[in-house]
């Protein structure tokens, strides 16, 4: 593995629990663990619970006067929808619609917002956030101060209380609590669709939480999981279903987007796509025999190429494969529809349906 890649301040952890690792936006992270597998991590978390450490997400602190209302006017969601102690799923784009990345806002106070972006655009982000900040407000990039550690599943919030942690609070709200001599903010967020939270731990902390974690009978869970979990639910993932050349409008995410409100970076090319209609969607596609399939692979309708598939798993869930795509909006076709992906030269029927793949049960 490179040396140039980043490591978790949970690193030694993964080790000594048998973790396969891989390269993922300059982070060496955990895959799967030995003794579990994708498909018992998946599991766990959909039927009892699983830790996920993701201390490779971005962070950044932008604080000072005005400081809400400047990071409202650059990003494409309404702040002025949330209260402090309130998180928010938010787009930062470029002058054409694009998106350069997708990420969290905590909303602290008028002068303070704690933002998460994606690992391996958070430089660029807090480039573009510095670049325009205003007299007295200050963008800190804190990426390698703070591990985050994602407890997710239906026993997730009983496992916290256990641990004397808070997990009452609703659906996109956070606060902060002590553990172990360390202040930690716990966030009621996850992306992998079950009831679950975000603890941002100061990185010194981190270790001491995760075996709590750990000792409680939570089971560590990779990156493995954490993509199959995501999928199932239909969550983009920037890089394949959000890029600079696939905006919130193609990629569905227009429910992330302010309409109303008078600035934001990208506004007039979103409102420009959004009123003449996007040409393509993304869609969900689900096989209806044996294959599975993965990214950058061709969908069709009969001889005609109509899109091409942007993720692409097997559901351990469902038992069927499963994809997310970018679908030409011209040929009109409905949920339901069957069209064909070429699976490495073979043409293997799906069916358009509208993502989630499972029922979700995040709230």
């Amino acid at each position: 593995m490179s040396a140039e890649l980043l490591q978790s301040p949970l690193h030694a952890r993964h080790v000594a629990l048998g973790a396969k690792f891989a390269a993922f936006g300059g982070w060496d992270m955990p895959l799967e663990y030995a003794g579990g597998g994708v498909l018992r991590e998946h599991a766990a978390v959909r039927e009892s619970a699983g830790v996920f450490d993701v201390s490779h997400l971005g962070k950044a602190r932008v604080r000072g006067a005005g400081a809400a209302a400047f990071v409202d006017s650059c990003l494409t969601n309404d702040l002025g929808r949330i209260t402090p102690g309130k998180a928010q799923y938010t787009l930062c784009c470029d002058s054409g619609g694009g998106v350069v990345d997708d990420l969290i806002a905590y909303l602290f106070g008028d002068d303070h917002v704690f933002l998460i972006p994606n690992a391996a655009n958070t430089a660029e982000v807090v480039r573009r956030l510095t670049e325009a900040a205003p007299a007295g407000v200050t963008v800190t990039g804190e990426h390698r101060s703070h591990a985050v550690l994602a407890v997710q599943g239906p026993r997730s919030a009983e496992i916290l209380g256990e641990l004397g942690l808070p997990a009452g609070h609703g659906y996109m709200s956070f606060v902060t609590a002590a553990f172990a001599g360390t202040e930690l903010v716990v966030c009621r967020t996850g992306y992998t669709g079950e009831h679950g939270y975000e603890l941002v731990v100061p990185a010194d902390g981190a270790p001491a939480v995760w075996d709590a974690v750990i000792a409680a009978g939570v089971r560590p869970c990779g990156l493995g999981a954490r993509d199959t979990l995501r999928t199932e639910m239909g969550y983009p993932l920037h890089g394949q279903e959000l890029s600079l050349d696939i905006s919130p409008v193609q990629a569905g995410a227009g429910w992330a987007v302010g309409w109303n409100k008078p600035e934001f970076w990208g506004r007039e090319a979103l409102i420009a796509e959004k009123a003449a209609g996007p040409r393509r969607r993304l869609r969900g596609l689900e096989l209806t025999g044996r294959g599975i399939p993965r990214g950058h692979m061709a969908v069709y309708a009969g001889d005609r190429r109509i899109g091409e598939t942007t993720s692409g798993t097997f559901s351990p869930t469902k038992k069927s494969g499963i994809a997310l795509a970018l679908i030409d909006t011209a040929p009109g076709l409905a949920d339901g529809d069957l069209v064909e992906i070429d699976i490495r030269g073979r043409r293997t029927e799906a069916r358009l349906v509208k993502p989630p793949f499972v029922s979700p049960s995040v709230r």
